[in-house]
């Protein structure tokens, strides 16, 4: 069975986040963005894939057209032992072009996408796969937007535990916003603080201090730039408080710099980001050997959703992360949505287990 086509559908679904704004940077981010790949094969198999795109669809999908596609148009479809060494070697070809960003987006998107295409050839899900099968729903957690306001974030806090959610994080980088969060949720359900990259080491020590007493489960990404591990290893044994990193690292090799450092205590591997379902096996190989544990990076509504349920299966721990807000639609028909038990279902139908509703693609799409 051979490739013989791989397309980049840039998809766009608005939202609603209430009191809760998205930005990044300068860019506020009004609709979900993603870049889903589609893999077609001589057999009439199609394999999904899902490569990171917020603020940069267009930039993402040009990455898979151009290199990605030439990579893989021909190529014969790689059993679940193969893909490992075909990845690598198209990591390889186009290591020119970086190790990091946009073009491990769209390998991780063309990663994906194989595992997919493996599991439909054997008639079973992806986690048959990957390892034994430990759990078959995930426990969320609900990731507010930046709110700001104490009140309000409160108010949201205690709507998302009414929904089943049973953890929180917050977008947030205020005392005030994280103890507001705490008294609304009581003691004993689980609370994370995303900064976002914000501080220099001896802030953010000095905000970890000050957040102890609201007893948040991690501070995640408070340094910047996110790639200083060793000012975040200062700031995990001088802050007294977990520290959670790695949506902006990408391959094995980075992340074993991260945790070799001791800058976590807490890996967040994005599917989407990090080289695919490949590289994330790696990188929990690692955190497994350093006694890290990993909670991923997953706040996405496309394969890379469906991708995270599947690795999160073979763990005894870990949450998904699933953005607190309304989208307007969803390419899985509400399948891979949060439970009344504040659950989401693992797939268990072949490859990744849902098939993307084309109707909401090309209601979404963006030419």
């Amino acid at each position: 069975m051979e490739i013989t086509d791989v397309r980049a559908h840039h998809i766009r679904i608005p939202y609603d986040a209430g009191v809760a704004s998205f930005r990044q940077g300068a860019s506020a981010i009004t609709a979900l963005d993603m870049v889903v790949v589609e893999v077609t094969t001589d057999a009439g198999l199609t394999g999904w894939g899902d490569a990171f795109a917020y603020v940069c669809p267009r930039t993402t999908r040009s990455a898979v057209e151009e290199m990605i596609a030439p990579q893989a148009r021909g190529l014969k479809v790689p059993d679940a032992a193969g893909i490992p060494a075909v990845m690598e070697q198209i990591q390889r070809n186009l290591h020119l072009f970086g190790r990091y960003g946009i073009t491990m987006f769209a390998i991780s998107g063309l990663d994906i996408a194989l595992w997919d295409l493996a599991a439909k050839i054997k008639g079973v899900p992806v986690h048959r796969l990957l390892g034994e099968v430990r759990r078959t729903a995930i426990p969320a957690y609900a990731s507010l937007l930046r709110i700001g306001s104490p009140d309000n974030i409160a108010a949201e806090c205690r709507k998302a535990l009414a929904l089943g959610y049973g953890a929180i994080k917050l977008h947030e980088t205020t005392t005030p916003a994280v103890f507001a969060a705490r008294e609304a949720i009581g003691p004993g359900v689980p609370l994370m603080v995303d900064m976002n990259c914000p501080l220099t080491g001896e802030q953010a020590i000095a905000f970890a201090k000050a957040c102890r007493d609201a007893q948040p489960m991690f501070l995640e990404e408070p340094v910047w730039p996110p790639e200083d591990f060793t000012t975040l290893a200062e700031v995990r044994s001088k802050g007294g408080l977990a520290i959670a990193a790695g949506e902006n690292a990408c391959t094995e090799y980075q992340f074993r710099q991260m945790m070799t450092a001791g800058a976590v205590s807490h890996a967040q591997p994005s599917v989407i980001k990090v080289g695919g379902i490949t590289e994330f096996l790696k990188v929990a190989a690692v955190a497994d050997e350093l006694g890290v544990k990993i909670v991923p990076h997953s706040p996405y509504f496309g394969p890379g959703l469906l991708a995270t349920l599947h690795l999160l299966a073979l763990r005894d721990d870990g949450l998904v992360e699933m953005f607190y807000l309304k989208r307007d639609a969803c390419l899985w028909g509400g399948r891979a949505d949060v439970d009344a038990t504040g659950h989401v279902v693992v797939p268990t139908g072949p490859g990744l287990g849902y098939e993307p509703d084309r109707g909401v693609m090309e209601r979404y799409r963006v030419t």
